[in-house]
């Protein structure tokens, strides 16, 4: 039986209701001027995107291109004392019910992070790791970096057949998975904010191991990944019972997993990491050869880092510093952009696109030569986000023409994580707020499940540098910087961040998988509210695109350009590629001047939010 079918009921459903979505429409009045304070626009794009910006601030429905997929369907939620915004309708229940038992924030997040341990097995889980950002009620802004580490026994090499070539070892099978951070790092956020006890927290996500009835989202997830997960007999065991997917309708049930949590529940890490559960985990790798040890087990830790803080337009924003590359690489963006008033731009039009577009070029060609895990390799964020610095690397950008990526080379003169990542946003009635981001990397990780133990476990050694100057599976060129090391944690893109407004008052909480995409995701949609004023709804269903030096090709979404913005981008110089399907899943949550809060679930996924 379902524990939280009174949250599922017909009235707790009215956040999907027009009202609500016709009353967050794009507040009119913005003027979206023609011209760049910076610098001139060739004349031809200056007289098509004159008439254009007039036209398109005219109404909501002009602001997107015709037809765009996600105009409808946007779920709303609004309250005062919390809310709760995840990839799945389950674990947000548990985030909510955690809230109105008298939990915090935090709470909330550590219930939802092993809700989706069992909901969501292709990234939500125990067998990975993630990143936390948070803002206490009183102003105190935290980071906990629990991200997966490189076992003991791991070589700079590893990963190159006979030939020096990549072979496929550090995506698929036991070689594969890094050291999970994902339970340690649930119970140092708890030894330092919990308030409700570590069972209650954990309880919930016991309950649904023992079975929930299977959703449209699961059951298509699962059915996507089958031929994979067939190639692992414990694998298909577990998720694919009777030798095929589960339908909707029925009811899934993951009895192995229950026992892990409930040792988790009991022990703490110790359920993990030591005992039983580690003791199936190292018998798994042995069986597959894969080199995670006891000791590697024993011996991991989740690390607090001091935030990357940055100001846009008079905002202030908290994002993940190292081993994550994120908050760094939106700092970077916003510094660069700062000179520019981007929101006088059409929305949509080829100057706005044309723009980010050259700014992304420039902060991933140094995102990647020289950013990695901190506690190895001395990243150099001071100079990095010097705005001298940044400065110098904007004034590069050529405005009436498109910048090649082999001439945008590292500004300094010294030395796609998986579309199957998650992000959940959380705030309490107290104005904590977290954002969270994890992930096992590829969608169900490196398809392996641990025999006995009923989790999967991550392929994040493919983050490294595993071959430092050629592509992985994300298309990103990254750095000798981000070369494999015992202990070491692998670059991740993951960027949970939290934005203050110019008053210093909570006003967003934000994120997304998306691999590569992510970072360029989480700015559009800040600078769509910031820049544009966009109400939460439009802030997540906006199109998006993306830019990552490497390939040199400007990506969007299908549908997500006009046809002339497309045309004027390439005769600017860029190559413009549509993509297949949509990019990312942002769970936001949008507190507004007079405290209500707005959650949005990103439609492109099918995710739910929750207030109250």
């Amino acid at each position: 039986m379902n524990p939280f079918r009174h949250l599922i009921s017909d009235e707790s459903m009215n956040y999907l209701d027009l009202c609500h979505l016709l009353r967050n429409r794009l507040r009119g009045g913005m003027i979206l001027a023609a011209i760049l304070v910076a610098g001139a626009w060739p004349a031809s794009l200056d007289a098509r995107q004159a008439a254009a910006g007039t036209s398109e601030t005219a109404a909501q429905g002009q602001l997107f291109p015709p037809g765009w997929g996600q105009l409808d369907r946007t779920p709303l939620a609004t309250g005062r004392n919390g809310a709760v915004a995840t990839t799945d309708t389950l674990a947000t229940q548990v985030g909510l019910e955690i809230l109105q038992a008298g939990g915090t924030a935090m709470d909330a997040a550590i219930a939802v992070s092993f809700a989706l341990a069992v909901v969501n097995p292709a990234a939500g889980n125990i067998g990975g790791g993630g990143f936390m950002v948070t803002r206490e009620s009183d102003g105190t802004v935290s980071a906990l970096d629990y991200r997966e580490t490189a076992p003991a026994a791991a070589t700079r090499d590893m990963y190159l057949d006979a030939q020096g070539e990549l072979s496929d070892r550090s995506v698929l099978g036991h070689l594969a998975a890094g050291v999970p951070g994902t339970v340690m790092g649930m119970w140092t956020a708890h030894l330092r904010w919990g308030t409700l006890p570590w069972e209650a927290l954990v309880r919930p996500a016991i309950q649904l191991a023992h079975g929930f009835q299977v959703h449209e989202r699961f059951a298509r997830s699962v059915a996507g990944s089958a031929g994979q997960l067939r190639r692992f007999p414990e694998s298909a065991r577990v998720f694919l019972p009777g030798g095929a997917p589960p339908a909707v309708g029925d009811t899934f049930h993951q009895p192995d997993l229950a026992r892990t949590l409930e040792r988790i529940r009991d022990l703490g890490p110790d359920g993990f990491y030591r005992g039983e559960t580690a003791d199936l985990l190292v018998a798994e790798m042995e069986r597959g050869g894969g080199i995670i040890t006891h000791e590697d087990l024993a011996d991991y830790q989740a690390r607090w880092r001091e935030p990357v803080a940055f100001t846009y337009r008079g905002h202030r924003v908290y994002s993940m510093p190292p081993s994550s590359s994120g908050g760094m690489t939106l700092a970077m963006m916003a510094g660069m952009l700062e000179p520019w008033d981007l929101g006088s731009l059409p929305w949509g039009g080829p100057r706005r696109v044309h723009l980010l577009s050259e700014v992304w070029k420039r902060a991933y060609a140094d995102r990647n030569e020289y950013m990695a895990d901190s506690d190895f390799v001395a990243v150099p964020r001071q100079e990095l986000l010097d705005p001298s610095y940044l400065t110098a690397r904007s004034s590069t950008i050529t405005l009436d023409a498109a910048t090649p990526s082999r001439e945008v080379s590292p500004g300094l003169a010294a030395p796609w994580e998986s579309e199957e990542t998650t992000h959940f946003s959380v705030v309490d009635r107290h104005g904590n707020a977290v954002a969270v981001t994890t992930t096992i990397n590829s969608g169900y990780g490196n398809k392996v499940t641990v025999t006995g133990a009923g989790f999967l476990l991550n392929n994040e050694m493919d983050d490294f540098s595993a071959r430092p100057g050629f592509p992985n599976q994300f298309g990103l060129v990254q750095g000798e910087a981000n070369a494999i090391e015992p202990g070491k944690r692998m670059l991740s893109a993951m960027s949970p961040s939290i934005v203050l407004d110019p008053q210093g008052r909570l006003r967003l909480i934000t994120g997304t998988p998306g691999g590569s995409t992510i970072i360029t995701t989480v700015f559009q949609t800040i600078s769509n509210v910031v820049d544009y004023n966009m109400s939460a709804t439009d802030a997540v269903r906006a199109p998006r695109v993306h830019h990552q030096h490497l390939p040199d090709a400007i990506q969007f979404e299908r549908g997500g350009l006009r046809p002339e913005t497309v045309a004027a981008l390439k005769r600017l110089g860029h190559v413009v590629r549509e993509r297949g399907g949509y990019s990312g899943d942002v769970q936001l949550i949008l507190v507004d001047g007079d405290g209500l809060i707005h959650a949005v679930a990103d439609p492109r996924v099918g995710g739910v939010a929750l207030a109250y």
